[in-house]
């Protein structure tokens, strides 16, 4: 377990460093105005207050954004249940963007689609058939660098490479879920 915690404080501190604000991306695509496609795009992100890897990854690829982006942050309560009222929170970003911030308790099974659903009553309508759900894959390499026992970084990539995948985690449909991969250094 502590090689795990070890490993993944690794990772959010690379994520970390490499965010980009959102700030500073929306102001960027007021500047640019990309190419909008018709649709919705969930990016799940750890950090509510920076732009997703994954978007990134997306939009330096595709060059284009969907109609609707949301940012989507899913937390775990340190109680068993969080009620219906206090479960979501949605905030419009403009440009398109919405920031939402979902939260269950520890003996609660997250369910991001029914969530989504939920939050029509907020300003917020998605048609969730139609809902292309973004997920950052990384793939994770062991170097020389300091900071973790080389036995330790081999037995992080291997449980991660084990670990349940996100899209079950969340409920995602799987016909439904676009996986960017990124290459990481340990």
């Amino acid at each position: 377990m502590t090689t795990w915690k070890a490993g993944r404080a690794r990772l959010a501190r690379y994520f970390l460093d490499a965010a980009i604000p959102m700030d500073a991306f929306l102001a960027d695509l007021r500047a640019t105005s990309p190419l909008r496609v018709p649709g919705a795009a969930v990016f799940m992100t750890a950090n509510p207050d920076a732009a997703p890897p994954a978007l990134l990854h997306h939009f330096k690829h595709n060059k284009m954004l969907h109609a609707k982006v949301v940012l989507l942050s899913v937390h775990t309560a340190h109680v068993p249940e969080v009620p219906e009222p206090q479960r979501i929170s949605v905030e419009s970003l403009g440009e398109g963007f919405w920031r939402v911030s979902v939260t269950y308790g520890f003996m609660e099974s997250p369910d991001v689609p029914e969530a989504l659903a939920r939050c029509a009553s907020r300003g917020l309508a998605l048609e969730l058939r139609e809902v292309s759900y973004y997920l950052g894959r990384e793939t994770l390499l062991t170097t020389r660098r300091a900071g973790m026992a080389a036995w330790r970084k081999a037995l992080f990539v291997f449980l991660s490479r084990n670990a349940q995948p996100a899209s079950a985690f969340f409920s995602l449909p799987a016909y439904r879920v676009v996986e960017l991969g990124a290459q990481i250094e340990l």
